[in-house]
């Protein structure tokens, strides 16, 4: 007898927990008619460059290595989608990218010394991107994300003619970009937490001749990783 009333008493402590789900509020439910919506963006960026040495660094003793490291930075927005579908949104997201790169680097005998210096950029960061979403689940969604982008970089020094510059950065660049993130929906807005990954495809490298790091480097590309906050209306 104790045994039969043991599934009741279980159907009465799920009970509660089921009225609840079937109570949820759900948020925002007309967001998804929307031909097109706005928000801001703000978040972390991660930056390096990678590298691809010329000939003379292998046959010469100029430098004995140069590394690239990654650096901290920010990002700040806003946002702008336009509904294609059910699953699909158009996205472009003009921000300010405030990055560094740096790069370590020692020179061969006879003075074997070691250097760690900085490339500061400012980028007006210009993506166009893709958004695939998944179907809703009450106050949350999953999506991924695919696009280009284009970058120009206000802090670029390719024409500085200051004589203490160790390697000079063309202001161009552009690439692809790839990400994931999720939307929770609040009452008034969407928060969105997402990550991605970006690629330039552009040489940043402008050569001259003057700087010995410039004669070891072939070409300089841009990568990034991103960790953004998004707020949509």
């Amino acid at each position: 007898m104790r045994h039969g009333k043991l599934p009741i008493f279980i159907l009465f402590l799920l009970l509660p927990l089921g009225t609840h789900a079937q109570r949820q509020v759900l948020n925002m439910p007309e967001h998804d008619d929307k031909l097109y919506y706005f928000g801001i963006t703000f978040g972390m960026n991660f930056s390096v460059h990678k590298i691809n040495y010329s000939s003379s660094f292998a046959t010469t003793d100029t430098f004995t290595s140069i590394q690239p490291l990654w650096q901290p930075g920010f990002n700040l927005g806003l946002m702008g989608s336009l509904r294609l579908s059910s699953f699909v949104d158009f996205r472009f997201v003009p921000s300010l990218a405030f990055a560094e790169k740096r790069l370590k680097f020692q020179y061969g005998p006879p003075s074997d010394s070691l250097s760690n210096r900085s490339i500061e950029s400012i980028y007006m960061h210009l993506p166009f991107q893709f958004k695939f979403k998944s179907d809703r689940i009450k106050n949350f969604r999953f999506y991924g994300l695919a696009g280009g982008k284009f970058d120009y970089d206000l802090a670029a020094n390719a024409r500085s003619k200051r004589p203490d510059e160790f390697i000079k950065i063309k202001p161009v660049d552009y690439g692809v970009e790839f990400g994931v993130g999720f939307e929770f929906f609040n009452p008034n807005f969407i928060f969105s937490p997402e990550i991605k990954v970006s690629q330039g495809f552009a040489n940043q490298l402008f050569r001259d001749e003057g700087l010995q790091l410039t004669n070891a480097i072939d070409r300089l590309s841009t990568r990034m990783i991103v960790i953004s906050i998004h707020l949509e209306g």
